[in-house]
């Protein structure tokens, strides 16, 4: 990490102060405070020190190859009350064309006060470095922890989805950042109820047929580098002019290869070919708080000796649906309307050979109203739901 631009930086309540990350400890802090801060709300699990590890530290997370990242913590005294990173995504300001700075990393004691001083240090650092718009929270792209959980904190915990508690969003909106679009997650159970009463429009069918020749393939282990570019590829192409996307980068997706790799089976990809070329695609990821929420952050040599025994014998009951999306070449016709829906089918279908109770759809963009019709001709409502916020840099209120 490079040196910050200021090294103490007052908050402009109480007694707090807000200062940058800049020794291991302080990293470390940085890395585990939701469980210090958070430990025993109601509905909080605590994350595994190696996947925020993974996530946040500057010498392992892909994004800092592309992103200038700056991480604050807020005293109160002695004791750590808050944390905030303020993002500079170099990829996300080429894609969206505006000076768009963002902060993520959110995570504080629910003080009207710790909260909007963190905002207020990510803003005045964002400035410096020229952006105009301070958006928010992701961790540490719109590629991972994105949103600030507003609804569903007494739902289970998913992997790779943020748990905040529920005053969180208010103190974010009384220190004036307004909503901008919401996130919503949908709890799909995986039973004969649900597969018999979900059909693909029109019949879609694999094999040739009018709209030409349709094939879907799983993940292959020897493939899996190939695969996984072609899936980055796919996503970038579909997700293009969603709200907050930014491009997928080569090293970002061999880095969630390296990530996940140990723990997908063929039955967890989805890609839907027509006519030989990829056009859709699904990929499924186990719920790693299945078999690891009841650990704690830092397991116990024990606590290692089971949870590689259940990895092993891949005890998880739910997973999540995640890079769901089309080729936009295919928008506006009768096929590119037909795939998500048969993506859906066929992850059902494969069910008898996975251990899922439930898949988590999520997230869908609540504008998103084509996403957000099928996700809801299946499951009437959401069962969590995240909020991404804005403000001007040099708004004075």
């Amino acid at each position: 990490m490079t040196l910050p631009d200021r090294t103490d930086i007052p908050a402009p309540h109480d007694d707090l102060v807000v200062r940058p990350v800049t020794t291991r400890a302080d990293l470390k802090l940085f890395m585990t405070l939701p469980r210090r801060i958070y430990a025993g709300m109601a509905g909080f699990v605590p994350a595994f020190d190696m996947e925020q590890d993974d996530l946040l530290n500057p010498k392992k997370a892909p994004i800092f190859r592309h992103a200038s990242i700056r991480y604050f913590l807020a005293w109160r005294g002695n004791t750590a009350v808050g944390r905030i990173a303020a993002i500079v995504d170099h990829r996300a300001i080429e894609h969206w064309g505006m000076k768009i700075g963002c902060f993520g990393a959110l995570d504080a004691v629910p003080e009207g006060s710790v909260v909007s001083a963190l905002l207020e240090t990510a803003r005045s650092w964002l400035r410096l470095q020229g952006m105009q718009t301070m958006r928010g929270p992701v961790t540490l792209s719109g590629n991972g922890e994105s949103g600030l959980m507003v609804e569903g904190q007494d739902q289970p915990l998913m992997v790779a989805m943020p748990w905040h508690p529920r005053l969180l969003g208010k103190l974010v909106e009384d220190a004036d950042y307004k909503p901008v679009e919401d996130l919503l997650s949908y709890k799909l159970d995986l039973d004969d109820q649900t597969e018999s009463r979900f059909k693909v429009p029109g019949d879609l069918k694999i094999g040739e047929g009018r709209l030409g020749a349709i094939a879907i393939r799983r993940l292959s282990k020897k493939q899996i580098a190939q695969q996984g570019e072609i899936l980055r590829q796919l996503y970038n192409d579909a997700w293009s002019d969603k709200f907050n996307f930014v491009p997928l980068q080569d090293y970002e997706m061999k880095a969630m290869i390296k990530q996940l790799g140990p723990v997908l089976r063929p039955e967890h990809y989805v890609q839907i070919d027509q006519n030989g070329e990829p056009v859709a695609m699904a990929l499924v990821v186990p719920n790693i708080y299945d078999i690891a929420g009841d650990l704690g952050g830092a397991p116990s040599p024990l606590g290692w000796v089971k949870l590689v025994a259940r990895l092993t014998t891949h005890r998880f009951h739910s997973a999540r649906v995640i890079l769901l999306g089309v080729t936009q070449r295919l928008r506006g016709t009768v096929l590119g309307a037909l795939l998500p829906s048969l993506a859906i089918a066929e992850l059902m279908r494969r069910r008898k050979s996975l251990p899922y109770s439930w898949v988590e759809l999520g997230w869908i963009q609540a504008s998103d109203s084509n996403m957000r019709n099928l996700a809801e001709s299946i499951v009437p409502e959401p069962y969590k739901r995240y909020r991404l916020y804005e403000r001007p840099i040099d708004d004075p209120a």
